[in-house]
């Protein structure tokens, strides 16, 4: 009867803070969908504006190993309820920024309250779960992305669309401190327990923290992840743009639609990478990472007909089918990740794979993106480096899988 108890507490506190996770992306993409009346209101370019999301993160990867450091030593639970309120605010705060200073510093604040929970979610997850039922939460916690981005794509094209993009950020930023409110009655588990570790986990040196960067599987891990980042963060961020400059769409019509095609494709993705890692995983110990070399090298030419393609609707269909492979091993990366380091690192294994995936990610990808399309006055253009990023991460990722997995915890 306990076990069936805990077991039930431990599925309420993956959908707490699975709804948590689903907040932090609907407030860091519904900027996306409000670049356009955002860029004429306050008299950015295009480069402002890839800026603008690079602040975010700034904010979100500098201060990551931070909290993933201080997630293995401390409560996790006070820590992240710190860090929701702040993003909350911080994005409500958004909507009163007047000038390009202003926005690039409150966007700094959303990242740095989001950094605190991602960095120590999955940890908290992982000390509820094993074996496959740990891939299976992780990859349910993270549906929280294509659902949360996309439905942060709707409320900023239908903002977008009546031109009061600052409204946007205040229906989604309010929420946030309301459902923070739900860490309060959670039991947080001691670290290991799960892998029945209970008591002998001990919080980690900061020596020991480091070697993780000497780990060959983690690293190559870590830069596979930081490829498929980059072109992500860069797709998400100018996504409805592209759909609105070089297809004709509305506004309001391209953001709904780009909402629509991320939240379709990442949902089911992201769900059957998670059964499809498992089922693999079962027949090999490489499985997880089967599934993400190999959607990598997918994900690279369908990616280039989605930028090069003339007409919408094989763009579509190809910018759909991209956003399906890249989010694919979502959930078997954490969980692979989790398999390498011993379980008194994992907050500081995914804090410190948050600051390097965002560093040589997503945090230049919008901007590179942004300064390629002034150069060349095409956003086409821009959006080809993505798919030469891919194909780095596709070798990084083919690399691990030849590596011999002697590191794992």
């Amino acid at each position: 009867m306990a076990t069936r108890a805990a077991l039930r507490s431990a599925w309420l506190t993956l959908a707490l803070l699975s709804g948590l996770n689903f907040l932090n992306y609907l407030d860091r993409y519904v900027l996306s969908a409000v670049v356009t009346p955002l860029e004429h209101d306050l008299h950015l370019g295009d480069s402002g504006a890839g800026w603008i999301a690079s602040a975010f993160m700034l904010g979100y990867f500098v201060t990551a190993p931070i909290f993933g450091y201080l997630g293995d030593r401390y409560a996790r639970k006070w820590l992240m309820l710190t860090g929701v309120i702040v993003w909350s605010l911080a994005t409500a705060a958004t909507a009163l920024a007047q000038n390009f200073g202003e926005l690039f510093a409150i966007r700094m604040v959303v990242g740095v309250g989001e950094a605190c929970f991602v960095t120590m979610g999955p940890s908290w997850i992982s000390d509820l779960f094993a074996g496959v039922k740990r891939n299976t939460a992780i990859t349910l916690f993270y549906v929280a992305i294509p659902v949360g981005s996309a439905i942060g794509f709707t409320i900023g094209g239908f903002f977008a669309q009546t031109g009061d993009w600052r409204a946007a950020f205040w229906w989604v930023g309010v929420p946030g401190v309301i459902l923070a409110l739900s860490l309060l009655f959670l039991r947080e588990p001691p670290r290991g327990e799960a892998d029945g570790l209970t008591g002998q986990v001990v919080p980690p040196r900061l020596r020991e923290v480091l070697q993780l960067l000497g780990q060959r599987r983690y690293i190559l891990l870590v830069g596979g992840y930081a490829a498929q980042t980059f072109s992500i963060g860069a797709f998400g961020y100018w996504g409805p743009t592209f759909l609105h400059r070089l297809h004709g769409m509305s506004l309001g019509s391209a953001g709904t639609l780009f909402g629509i095609l991320l939240a379709g494709t990442g949902l089911v993705a992201t769900l059957s990478g998670g059964f499809i890692a498992n089922l693999l995983r079962k027949r090999s110990e490489s499985g997880y990472v089967w599934l993400m070399a190999v959607s990598m090298i997918l994900a690279v030419p369908v990616c280039v007909v989605a930028v090069l393609a003339p007409g919408t609707g094989l763009t579509l269909t190809a910018l759909g089918l991209s956003m399906f492979l890249l989010f694919l091993p979502t959930g078997p990366i954490t969980t692979e990740m989790f398999e390498i380091v011993p379980a008194h690192l994992r907050a500081s294994a995914v804090a410190l794979c948050t600051f390097f995936i965002h560093l040589l990610g997503d945090f230049g990808s919008p901007a590179v993106v942004g300064h390629v399309s002034e150069q060349w006055h095409s956003l086409r253009v821009g959006t080809m480096t993505l798919p030469f990023v891919l194909a780095v991460g596709a070798v990084l990722w083919v690399a691990l899988l030849a590596n011999p997995a002697k590191e794992r915890a």
